[in-house]
């Protein structure tokens, strides 16, 4: 994968995330409360600043309500 794919792939993450915690009526907060991290964690994915592992995202996805799979998609869907 080329380093510009790479680069829009985690800004496509970032946005879902985000979009995601939104959607889902949670603050940075919450979420960093939910799975046992300060709310700079959140901020720090969320901008990019930080990436994720695996577990990590699977994680969030369980606080944030959807699937891996679906979050993919939508990162696949997003770059179309």
């Amino acid at each position: 994968m080329n380093r510009n794919r790479q680069i829009t792939y985690r800004r496509s993450l970032q946005r879902v995330l985000r979009d995601a915690r939104i959607a889902a009526g949670l603050r940075q907060e919450e979420v960093a409360r939910q799975l046992n991290q300060s709310q700079s964690f959140v901020s720090k994915y969320e901008s990019g600043e930080r990436r994720l592992d695996l577990a990590e995202l699977r994680d969030i996805c369980e606080v944030l309500k959807i699937s891996l799979e679906d979050l993919i998609r939508e990162i696949e869907d997003s770059d179309k």
